[in-house]
């Protein structure tokens, strides 16, 4: 895990999704400066908690956050969608089916 990947990676999906270092720190129960420490110290040396409490948070998995070559940004993003899919209602599973079959014109 490489400063230059992670811290950044975090930093830019903070920042894209329009949260500041309090609010991350604040959704991840961290202090602003355990975030601003992740996005710029090196090495960074989250424990596998927050790893994983940040990842969800940006709405994203852990290896895109410590910057594995295969993941890309749509794939995290996927799997963190379809991760919080599972773990809804089997109601609401299918109203969100429904409501995809209609935006896919099928």
């Amino acid at each position: 895990m490489t400063t230059a990947t992670f811290g950044k990676r975090i930093k830019e999906l903070r920042t894209g999704r329009g949260m500041t270092l309090d609010q991350l720190a604040t959704a991840t129960g961290s202090s602003k400066s355990y975030i601003w420490e992740l996005e710029n110290k090196n090495p960074p040396r989250p424990s596998a908690e927050k790893l994983a409490e940040i990842a969800r948070v940006l709405g994203v998995t852990t290896d895109y956050l410590i910057g594995r070559e295969e993941v890309t940004l749509a794939d995290a993003e996927d799997k963190a969608f379809f991760r919080e899919y599972n773990s809804l209602p089997a109601e609401t599973r299918q109203k969100i089916r429904d409501v995809a079959k209609v935006l896919g014109g099928k």
